[in-house]
């Protein structure tokens, strides 16, 4: 089942800017904080990101 995490801008770093998880309220975050490169995330303040599970079967 997919599941969507969101992320607001914490900081910029030299090539990089940080971006903290969105956390429900009594959830644990996912993932916690990403870096993405400053030529993807340009003037973006917030982003979004799908996580799909795959379980191999031997």
């Amino acid at each position: 089942m997919p599941i969507t995490v969101k992320f607001e801008l914490e900081k910029e770093v030299k090539h990089s800017v940080r971006f903290k998880e969105i956390v429900e309220e009594g959830r644990a975050p996912v993932i916690g904080s990403i870096y993405v490169q400053k030529w993807y995330a340009g003037d973006a303040k917030t982003l979004s990101i799908t996580l799909n599970k795959t379980v191999e079967e031997n």
